[in-house]
């Protein structure tokens, strides 16, 4: 790591977190770095790419804690994961970054949104990755509905406790919310109350990666479909429909969309499910383009 550069992004965090991101310009941070125009636009190419980096370097600084602190101890240990949890709240809190977060979710920078919102979706598939590490493999299906639920009770404790200057210690509220995911879970796969599925999931990381999904890229995913699945009767005229149809120089849509409902479900409670879902999902991602 460029030890240079990072001490370049720390002080341009100071400025954006001292002055707001759209009212510090690229000199000030060159002068309060005391480096040249030059060395800027060699670490980087904008304000935004500088925002990248400092959150490309707040999840390399929590993935070395995470790390370091889990060696000789069990990954699977409710404890190792509950104060992983804490070093990036930590983290962000001894940084100032949810004001950062807070000012550019709430403007009107598309692209800085983007980098937020890339930023937080590597950690909510990293900590469903731990769920279903510490829970077990039966709760993958609803382990990414748990992240969700999981940050949603925590920001807004965070927020609440913020507004009423209250005081808790974090390690603490991480403990509790953890709890009560921990008796969330086994209610929405007993009882089958899970809100998202592959395809919701699927279409918010397409959303936030505005992924650009060609015809080809359709095309090559149905072919490996066909390669790895065993299609019924009906499961083969329907997709051989919606292949032909997607592959026509003018996409009907009225022709195409109603037919991809019924295929999906037709490997619903299938091993083929999330296949077929991420399929689909590129098809309809594709026609909001088009």
């Amino acid at each position: 790591m460029n030890n240079r550069k990072r001490k370049v992004a720390d002080i341009a965090l100071s400025l954006f977190i001292e002055k707001g991101f759209q009212q510090t310009s690229i000199q000030e941070i060159i002068d309060k770095a005391n480096i040249s125009k030059g060395t800027f636009y060699n670490y980087f190419t904008s304000k935004n790419d500088c925002i990248a980096d400092i959150l490309e370097y707040l999840r390399y600084d929590a993935s070395q804690q995470r790390v370091a602190m889990q060696i000789g101890k069990d990954a699977k240990d409710r404890n190792v994961l509950a104060e992983q949890i804490t070093i990036l709240i930590r983290l962000n809190k001894e940084r100032n970054l949810n004001v950062l977060f807070e000012a550019i979710l709430s403007s009107n920078e598309a692209d800085l949104k983007k980098l937020v919102m890339q930023h937080r979706m590597i950690e909510m598939e990293w900590l469903s990755n731990r769920f279903i590490e510490v829970m077990g493999d039966e709760i993958r299906k609803v382990a990414f509905e748990g992240t969700v639920l999981f940050y949603g009770m925590l920001q807004y404790e965070l927020f609440t406790m913020r507004v009423t200057n209250s005081s808790s210690p974090v390690e603490k509220l991480v403990d509790v919310v953890l709890s009560y995911i921990e008796l969330i879970i086994p209610y929405m796969l007993k009882h089958d109350t899970a809100m998202l599925d592959h395809s919701a999931i699927d279409l918010l990381q397409s959303n936030i990666d505005k992924r650009t999904v060609t015809k080809s890229d359709i095309v090559e995913h149905g072919e490996r479909l066909q390669k790895n699945c065993r299609f019924n009767d009906e499961q083969q005229d329907l997709f051989d429909a919606i292949i032909n149809e997607v592959q026509q120089d003018r996409i009907r849509k009225v022709v195409l969309k109603p037919l991809l409902k019924p295929f999906q479900q037709l490997f619903n409670d299938t091993d083929e499910e999330s296949h077929v879902h991420k399929f689909t999902n590129m098809i309809w991602y594709y026609l909001k383009s088009v």
